[in-house]
């Protein structure tokens, strides 16, 4: 068993996802080569068996390390305001909530009045016609703010969390 934190976890995750790219890679361009009929052939140094067994010790470490991430952020409980939530509810909340935070900041550009522009074929006599806004823009700015707040109190809960607090793992 080995102790380490969430940022930790993420590190070596990536470190292992590199290692075993490099492993797939180098079979990829192993299992074949290429030689003339009158040239003597230059065969890659390849071992299937090696290879095959390396990348199955590092899935398995992947995996292993996964799951105790995922079990971590599914029991572990942080602190978010006054409201005490999983690190996955987070995950998910925070998704949600920049979802909509796009929504609001596009709504948050418009201008109250634009014109539209006039058909090419309404000759001299074509109306103008308007876009307005339906809804109160004040409002908007400011749930576009209570939002942000809300994202940026949970990135810092999760972040002190990533960085503090360790679970185990089976290594």
């Amino acid at each position: 068993m080995k102790k380490m934190t969430s940022a930790y976890a993420n590190k070596i995750l990536k470190s292992l996802e590199e290692d075993k790219e490099f492993w797939v890679n180098k079979e990829s361009t192993s299992i074949t080569y290429v030689a003339a009929l009158n040239e003597e052939p230059v065969i890659p140094e390849y071992d299937y068996a090696e290879v095959a067994a390396t990348i199955e010790e590092i899935d398995k470490k992947i995996a292993v390390i996964k799951h105790a991430l995922n079990l971590s952020n599914a029991t572990a409980r942080v602190q978010v305001g006054n409201e005490e939530m999983s690190v996955d509810t987070i995950l998910i909340r925070m998704a949600q909530l920049n979802k909509r935070k796009l929504l609001l900041d596009h709504m948050r550009k418009q201008l109250p009045k634009v014109r539209e522009a006039l058909p090419a074929f309404g000759g001299k006599n074509a109306v103008p016609e308007y876009r307005y806004i339906n809804y109160d823009l004040d409002l908007i700015k400011q749930e576009y703010e209570r939002i942000s707040v809300s994202i940026m109190e949970m990135q810092m809960a999760l972040d002190i969390y990533n960085q503090t607090v360790q679970f185990e793992v089976d290594i």
